[in-house]
């Protein structure tokens, strides 16, 4: 079995512990020459020694790598490497077998700029932006009276005082959950995700605050920190974020559903003033008695207009007028009839004294009488002439107060007309009187 290629392991041919690590160091060899960037957190460089050793952390995780380099790569460098500052470094991976450490081999050092600093948040600005993290439309409202506030801020740091101090003075029953982090260096993003990971998960808060001071651009970069811009764009709870002074402009304000330009002003935003609030209060009950009264009145004069009107002061007198009318045109009517009544009335005697005077009874009453035939096909009909009633005939005669029965004796034609004429002689002997 060669050393470059041994043979496969296996309980009963496990591998030395020297074989494990070349093969380990064999692998990471061919990685080669690399460029990583991190803050140093560590650095021992002991005088009279020939290998300085850092410590370089990822700024937005807990992953660290150990470096080692030449000492006058450090003291000759035009900016100063010390502890905190961030760097680009050029090296290539070791693993040493004697004592199975593994450490990156440093042979360059490019201390991180303000202003590459300052390009890497643009193009990181940029990036999110096209992603639509910072559009306006996902930005949530603040709740007008919050239950608790969430507070992530440095311990014992102004910011703190700040926020918690006003918020009080504006309003005293509010509530804070704290959490205090680091704000700055190498630990300040991993604890600020943890902080608002809890906090996001309490639903007792209904706001977090994200507090700090003042600072230099080094001193904000956890809060440009990408994973910490995508936190808080994920967080369920609204954010505020209240970082440095007006001047400084970290992501995070462009991501938080609302940017406060100081810590005090990020208290003032979140927490109502109780005075002003009852002020307010005060002013609208002001307002909503006046156009309450103002409607009463209103109502009271449209009202009293209504009543004044004729038909409300008096509402029977359109009646009564309408009643007299009523009575004027019912006695009009009844003069009326009563004057037609009587018209015929007068009318009907008069046809009816030219009637009684020209009827048959009036005719019998001065002594005439109708002669009418009683038997055979003539029976009724009305004897005017000698002629209709042969001797023999049998007659009804009526008078003025009844009738009599008479037969025909004979016929006496009337001297010097017609013998149809004749009127018989009531005397005479050839009419027959039967009672």
């Amino acid at each position: 079995m060669s050393a470059s290629s041994p043979a496969k392991s296996s309980p009963e041919q496990p591998w030395p512990v020297r074989v494990v690590s070349d093969q380990i160091a064999a692998w990471i060899h061919r990685l080669g020459t690399v460029w990583v960037e991190g803050q140093i957190t560590q650095l021992s460089l002991r005088p009279g020694t020939r290998t300085a050793f850092l410590t370089l952390r990822d700024p937005s995780v807990d992953n660290s790598l150990t470096l080692t380099c030449p000492p006058k790569l450090i003291s000759e460098s035009p900016v100063p490497v010390t502890e905190g500052s961030r760097v680009v470094v050029r090296g290539t991976p070791r693993f040493y077998t004697g004592r199975g450490s593994f450490s990156l081999q440093v042979s360059e050092i490019r201390p991180v700029g303000v202003g590459e600093l300052l390009a890497r948040i643009e193009r990181l600005k940029q990036a999110l932006a096209a992603e639509g993290l910072f559009d306006p439309r996902l930005k949530r409202p603040l709740p007008f009276l919050p239950t608790c506030v969430g507070l992530i801020t440095g311990r014992a740091s102004a910011a703190e005082r700040d926020v918690v101090e006003v918020a009080r003075g504006r309003w005293p029953d509010v509530r804070f959950a704290v959490r205090n982090t680091a704000v700055q260096g190498v630990s300040a993003v991993p604890q600020i995700l943890q902080a608002l990971a809890e906090l996001d998960a309490d639903p007792v808060v209904d706001v977090i605050i994200l507090a700090r001071g003042g600072g230099s651009v080094e001193d904000l970069l956890p809060f440009s920190d990408e994973a910490l811009i995508r936190a808080i764009s994920a967080c369920r709870t609204p954010v505020v974020s209240a970082i440095g002074h007006e001047p400084d402009s970290p992501l995070s304000d462009l991501v938080a559903d609302l940017r406060a330009a100081t810590p005090t002003d990020a208290a003032k935003r979140v927490v109502p003033d109780v005075a002003e609030e009852r002020r307010r209060i005060a002013e609208a009950r002001d307002r909503t008695a006046r156009a309450l009264r103002a409607w009463v009145d209103r109502e009271q004069h449209q009202l009293t207009a209504v009543r004044s009107r004729p038909v409300m002061a008096d509402p029977y007198g359109i009646v009564t007028s309408r009643a007299e009318i009523v009575g004027e045109a019912l006695r009009a009517a009844r003069r009326d009839i009563t004057r037609i009544v009587d018209s015929e009335s007068s009318s009907l005697g008069h046809l009816s004294a030219r009637l009684t005077t020209l009827g048959p009874a009036a005719t019998l009453a001065r002594g005439y009488a109708v002669v009418q035939s009683v038997a055979g096909e003539h029976d009724g009909r009305v004897v005017s002439s000698i002629a209709d009633a042969p001797p023999g005939t049998q007659l009804r005669i009526r008078v003025s107060d009844g009738a009599l029965s008479a037969a025909v004796l004979g016929a006496t034609p009337a001297a010097g007309g017609p013998a149809r004429r004749a009127d018989p002689d009531p005397t005479s002997p050839t009419t027959e009187e039967n009672s």
